[in-house]
This record gives structure tokens, C-alpha cells and sequence, in this order.
């Protein structure tokens, strides 16, 4: 690495934290604010779209998403998601991140209103519109992943890196609470308005005709987040790390830094041609980044592939299990919205009291224990809590228990939060060279969707297949291993990117090669 790249990175690793920094946060967390609220909100409309749409004349109980479709309009979008992760990940270290870091925002914000404008002269017809936009709408939440990981890791200094990056990831809490909140808004707004009797007085009268503007307002309200927030992310500039080691352009990166953080970088020369190639810079499918990173991305992406498959049949089933043990009342009980409204409000307790403060609990730890012990710790406690809600389980369906039963489940979330939900989004952005940085991202992520498809496809039928018990006892088995796979991630707690790449160690030897030398001078506001 050229003297003059190193030294525009030094500064960035020892800038203060600054206004800037917080904007960052806001400006990427925002997108994942968006992505949690679209993944998410889907889970608090399934049942209301069996209602409307399948809804069968003479039955004694309400209509109901079949497997197929249910499976389909739950797992659409992490197919999409899986797709964006990879093509705006390589994208994203092709092009650069700023370039496309726009285009991920205004897909989503496009596919979530178009969801919500579903229409069709059938319900399957409803329903293949509403997956076809929502396959795009997790195509674009899928860009955001690797890019808005690899942004912030680019911005942060080393003392604070890990705690900036799990901030912007932990919106998606605010964003799981935000799905639960607006849906209870909205449900309860047109309860009110527009009142109905239960399903078991009433089968035909228990779902109003109104209802059906519900499911949309909740959908297409995952656009505004998004939009508020387009303008910011075309303001801001590209990383000074793509810029310095990828487009070997020292100058431009020092310029750019110079704009929005309080570092003042004056480059009086700059010897080294950008977008220069050096022997140095191996790719992805070459025996030296397997002999280096191998063992790494092998790492992030078991790990993540591993929590994905625990994490997201919790939340998408969530409303299933509580309705099993009694926690919600059973569907025949009440009308369309008022279904609504309870799993609402079940979904939003849980995000409140666990989802949300494991998120937090992690940024406020992460550069204290370090990546790995928190990782480590959540998938140990996942396991702990899964087995202990799985082998008594006929005991926590005991009307005495069900509380307990709450209490145990919303532990998993929070470790999972405060454990490796946070942490396998983290380290895939620190550990990787700058060049293929977004791309080691995306790909760990796509394991991570692959594993959100096992659980949005597998739990449905594994539930009605083998039951809730025997589920959460796999569930526990697979959060086992996620511990076992953890011990292949490094530990990235106060070190440079550049160090945990190996970026330093192998361009420091190319410094006095091939003449070149620089006068950079940095100096930290």
C-alpha cells in the first residue's frame, strides 16, 4: 500500500467520533429500518389474506392461506433478498458503493408500493402479483446488506467501528417495532370505523369489505422511511478506503474526507496513477484469498446461514406458536381486523421488550467484549432456551405457564440480537480486503437469506408436519452449531481493516517498489 493510501487511512482510524459519523448511521439505518419493516410486516397480514381470499362458505373455521401460497408469499422476498445480496455486492466493489447505493433505495421504495396495489380477478391472481413485487422489493433490501455494512466500516474509526456498524444494523429492531406498531394503528383505526362480529357468529359479516385496504396501507407504508431518506444517500461521498485502495486514487479519497469529517488532508503529490493494478490485488476465485480468507467466509457465511434459519422462523411463526399455546385467541373468536390487531400487538411486545434492547445491548458492548464472545455467547443461550421451551413443552401450554412460555421465547430473540444476528453482520464488513469487501459481504449474506428460506419454507411445513415442539427442538440443534462454526471468525475488535484484510502486511512490502513515495500530510481535527 502506497504511503500516502496508508496515511488517509490512518486518519480515518484515528478521527474522532463526529456529527458525521451519527448522520451515517441514520442514513444506512434507515434502509435497514425499511428492510426489517417490508421482511417483517408480511408475517402480520397472512392471516388477514386467508380471510379475504380464501375464505370457504360453510366452514367452521376462517379462511386460511394454503401451504403453497403461504410458503410463497412469506419466502418471495428472501429469494429476492438472496439475488440482490450477491449482484449489488459484487456491484457494489465493481462500480463502488455510492454508485449503486441509490438505485437499492428507490427499488424498495417502488416494490413496496406496488405491493400494496395488488390486485387480480382471482385471489391466486392477487397473490402472484404480490409475490412478483415483493421478490423485487427483497431484490433491492438484498443491495443494502453488503453496501450499507461496507459503507459504514469505511466511514468508522477503529475504537468505535463495531458499535457504528451494529447501530445501523439495529434499526432493523426499530423497524420489526414500527411493522408491529403501524399495523395496530391501522387495524385498530378501521376496527373502530367499521366494526364486525366474530368469526363464529358471523363467518360472512366477520370480515368487512374494508378490510381489504389493511394489508395495503401496511405494506406501502414501508415506503416512506426509504424515500425520506433518498436524497441524503445521493449527498454522500464515496468511501475513502474504495477510493484510496481500490480506484488507487489517494488525492480524490483525501479530498473527500476533507468535505465531511474534521480531518484536514492536503495531498502535494500523487505519484501513483489511478486505478493502477499491482501483483497484489488476487480475486475472489484464486488460490491465495482461499489460502488467506477461505476459512473466514466460510465462517460468516455457515454462521449467518446457521441464525437465519433460528431467527427467521421465530419471527415469521411467531404469530403460529403464540396461537398454539393460547397467547392469542383462536381465530374463530374474533373478526378479521381484530386477528389483526392481536398478533400486532403480540409482535410488537416481543420486539419492545427483547428484539429492540438486544440489538442495542450489542452496540453498546461490541468494542468492549468483542465480536466473538458476543456471537459466541448468543448462539450458546439460543440453544439454552430453545431446549428449555422444547422438552417440557406440554408445560408451557398449561394456561398457568403460557406467561412463562412468553418470557422464555422473548429471551431467544434477545440473545439472538444481542448475539449473532448483530455480530454476522459486523464482521463480514472488517475482516475482507476493500476490493472485495461488499462481495464477501453479499455472499455471507445470501447464505444468511438461504438459511431465512429453510425457515420460512421448512418451519411451515415442519410445524404441521412433526409439530411446534419437535421445530423448536431442531431449532436448538441448528443454534448449536451455529456455536461450533463461530470459532472460524476471527476477532476483529480494535484492529484496523487494513490489518484484518492482511492489506497492510502485504502492501507494505510494494511501498518503495516502482518509485513511489508521497508527501501526504493529515492532520486530525
Amino acid at each position: 500500500m502506497p504511503k500516502d493510501n496508508l496515511q488517509v487511512l490512518n486518519a480515518l482510524d484515528g478521527a474522532k467520533t463526529q456529527w458525521y459519523h451519527f448522520t451515517a448511521i441514520i442514513i444506512a439505518g434507515m434502509g435497514f429500518f425499511t428492510d426489517a419493516y417490508d421482511l417483517f410486516c408480511i408475517s402480520l397480514v397472512t392471516k388477514l389474506l386467508g380471510r379475504i381470499y380464501y375464505h370457504k362458505a360453510g366452514s367452521s373455521t376462517p379462511g386460511s392461506l394454503p401451504s403453497n401460497v403461504a410458503a410463497a408469499v412469506n419466502g418471495v422476498a428472501f429469494c429476492g433478498t438472496l439475488t440482490g445480496q450477491l449482484f449489488f455486492g459484487w456491484l457494489g466493489d465493481k462500480l463502488g458503493r455510492k454508485r449503486v447505493y441509490g438505485i437499492t433505495l428507490l427499488l424498495m421504495v417502488i416494490s413496496s408500493l406496488a405491493s400494496g396495489l395488488s390486485f387480480g380477478r382471482h385471489p391466486n391472481d392477487v397473490m402472484a402479483t404480490l409475490c412478483f413485487f415483493r421478490f423485487w422489493l427483497g431484490f433491492g433490501i438484498g443491495g443494502d446488506y453488503p453496501l450499507s455494512a461496507t459503507i459504514m466500516s469505511e466511514y468508522a474509526n477503529k475504537k468505535t467501528r463495531g458499535a457504528f456498524i451494529a447501530a445501523v444494523f439495529a434499526m432493523q429492531g426499530f423497524g420489526i417495532l414500527a411493522g408491529g406498531m403501524v399495523a395496530i394503528i391501522v387495524s385498530g383505526a378501521f376496527k373502530a370505523q367499521y366494526p364486525s362480529p366474530p368469526y363464529f357468529k358471523n363467518p360472512n359479516g366477520s370480515t368487512v369489505p374494508e378490510a381489504d385496504y389493511v394489508w395495503r396501507i401496511i405494506l406501502m407504508f414501508g415506503a416512506v422511511p426509504a424515500l425520506l431518506t433518498y436524497y441524503w444517500r445521493m449527498k454522500m461521498p464515496e468511501t475513502a478506503r474504495y477510493t484510496a485502495l481500490v480506484a488507487k486514487d489517494a488525492k480524490q479519497a483525501a479530498a473527500d474526507m476533507s468535505k465531511v469529517l474534521q480531518v484536514d488532508l492536503e495531498e502535494e503529490r500523487q505519484l501513483e496513477k489511478p486505478g493502477e493494478k499491482r501483483g497484489t490485488d488476487f480475486g475472489l476465485f484464486t488460490t491465495k484469498f482461499l489460502s488467506k480468507h477461505g476459512l473466514h467466509l466460510l465462517g460468516t457465511a455457515s454462521t449467518w446461514f446457521l441464525l437465519d434459519i433460528a431467527f427467521y422462523s421465530q419471527n415469521l411463526f411467531q404469530k403460529d406458536i403464540f396461537s398454539a399455546i393460547g397467547w392469542i385467541p383462536k381465530a374463530k373468536t374474533m373478526n378479521a381486523l381484530e386477528e389483526v390487531y392481536s398478533i400486532a400487538r403480540a409482535q410488537t411486545l416481543i420486539a419492545l421488550f427483547s428484539t429492540v434492547p438486544g440489538y442495542w445491548f450489542t452496540v453498546a458492548l461490541i468494542d468492549k467484549m468483542g465480536r466473538f464472545r458476543i456471537q459466541l455467547m448468543g448462539f450458546f443461550f439460543m440453544t439454552l432456551f430453545m431446549f428449555a421451551l422444547a422438552i417440557p413443552y406440554h408445560h408451557w401450554t398449561l394456561p398457568n405457564n403460557r406467561i412463562g412460555f412468553v418470557i422464555m421465547y422473548s429471551l431467544t430473540f434477545f440473545f439472538s440480537n444481542f448475539g449473532p444476528n448483530a455480530t454476522t453482520f459486523v464482521v463480514p464488513a472488517e475482516i475482507f480486503p476493500a476490493r472485495l469487501r461488499s462481495t464477501c459481504h453479499g455472499i455471507s449474506a445470501a447464505s444468511g437469506k438461504a438459511g431465512a428460506m429453510v425457515g420460512a419454507f421448512g418451519f411451515l411445513y415442519a410445524a404441521d408436519a412433526i409439530g411446534v415442539q419437535k421445530s423448536l427442538i431442531i431449532l436448538g440443534v441448528i443454534s448449536f452449531l451455529g456455536m461450533l462454526f463461530t470459532f472460524l471468525v476471527p476477532e476483529s475488535k480494535g484492529k484496523s481493516l487494513e490489518e484484518m484484510s492482511g492489506e497492510v502486511e502485504q502492501e507494505n512490502g510494494n511501498q518503495t517498489q516502482g518509485g513511489r513515495q508521497s508527501n501526504t500530510e493529515i492532520r486530525i481535527a
